[in-house]
């Protein structure tokens, strides 16, 4: 069984900074791509940006330019460090990763539980 856990959420203000860490714990043979999602309060779950094992990246565009996606293979752990953060990014904000098991034969998507983002004055 595989795990996802997140950390780093929480209030800022706007103008600030967080940093969110997921790491997979369990057995793991490997991972490919990592990502975080968010969801805010009445909206469908949405991309906020994705890297690929080799640390190709890929933002939604309301991001772009603010956040930065990396991982550090060694740990299974992918991060999201966002900086001038927005009332508009206030969500909670979900890990994604695409884990094989050794009793696995194909890649499949595991979610953490979650972190609350709050951006607020």
């Amino acid at each position: 069984q595989v795990q996802l856990v997140e950390s780093g959420g929480g209030l800022v203000q706007p103008g600030g900074s967080l940093r969110l860490s997921c790491a997979a714990s369990g057995s793991i043979f490997s991972i490919n791509d990592m990502g975080w999602y968010r969801q805010a309060p009445g909206k469908e779950r949405q991309l906020v940006a994705t890297v690929t094992r080799g640390g190709s990246t890929n933002y939604a565009d309301s991001v772009k330019g603010r956040f930065t996606i990396s991982r550090d293979n060694a740990k299974n752990t992918v991060y999201l460090q966002m900086n001038s953060l927005k009332p508009e990014d206030t969500a909670v904000y979900y890990c994604n990763a695409e884990v094989r098991t050794p009793a696995s034969g194909r890649y499949l998507a595991v979610w953490g539980q979650g972190t609350l983002v709050t951006v607020s004055s």
